[in-house]
């Protein structure tokens, strides 16, 4: 049997009309497998659609769905619900909007897959895909706490600072970096940088291009480094702010 490709998909935040377009663009097939980075909702108006279209694409092809903290922050608000005055702010108001009148057994569903979304995914390979980082110089397994794997920047922030001179077998060279071949993480959009593009510092990739804000929405393909993108995701939504 051909293997197919292993394909990365940065932070969607509600934008599935852009989703439904790179998908297409991509031209998915069975063989292929889909690693979600996080952070599903929380920006755009389709948050309910877009984990609808999440829960049907599981059915067909093989995806590894990441906890994003956007999607932490919206499972305690369904659990619990009480306001989080700092979520709202931050693209939670365009979601708590969305589920207002969601049935009962939908918002049961959606609470379950938020339940199994996974911290982070290491492949055959050691490529290690998670939506934020860890700061554990021994790598994921030793983490103490969970909540960094989704929350965490300074990773993106070390892989960036290094000189790109440096290699790995230089004495200086960070250890978090050595555990793994290849690191994919979002929740750093590369707009802060003015970049509309998958970024590399070291060998972490940065797969969020903006989807929430003014970028497009990205798919890259882990062993060439192709890439597709959607359009500006803001061009699907003309009456919509996003998170700006």
């Amino acid at each position: 049997m051909i293997s197919g490709r292993t394909l990365v998909i940065g932070d969607i935040h509600s934008g599935l009309k852009a989703l439904q377009q790179v998908l297409k663009r991509v031209e998915i097939t069975t063989r292929d497998t889909l690693i979600f980075l996080g952070d599903y909702i929380d920006g755009w108006s389709q948050a309910v659609e877009t984990v609808n279209f999440l829960l049907d694409l599981d059915k067909t092809y093989r995806c590894v769905f990441l906890r994003g903290n956007h999607d932490e922050l919206c499972y305690q608000w369904l659990v619990n619900t009480t306001d989080n005055p700092t979520w709202l702010m931050h693209g939670g108001e365009a979601t708590a909007k969305s589920y207002e009148n969601i049935e009962q057994q939908t918002k049961a569903a959606h609470i379950r897959f938020y339940e199994s979304l996974k911290n982070y995914y290491l492949d055959d390979d050691q490529r290690l895909f998670l939506h934020a980082g860890f700061t554990n110089l021994k790598g994921i397994e030793h983490e103490y706490f969970t909540k960094t794997f989704y929350w965490d920047r300074t990773l993106w922030e070390l892989a960036m600072s290094l000189n790109p001179n440096l290699n790995e077998n230089d004495l200086h060279y960070p250890k978090r970096l050595t555990n793994y071949k290849e690191i994919y993480i979002g929740h750093t959009p590369v707009t802060r940088m003015g970049k509309t593009t998958p970024q590399k510092g070291a060998n972490v990739w940065n797969i969020d291009t903006g989807a929430a804000f003014m970028g497009p929405l990205t798919i890259m393909d882990v062993n060439t480094k192709k890439y597709w993108q959607s359009d500006p995701v803001h061009t699907f939504y003309p009456d919509e702010t996003g998170r700006n």
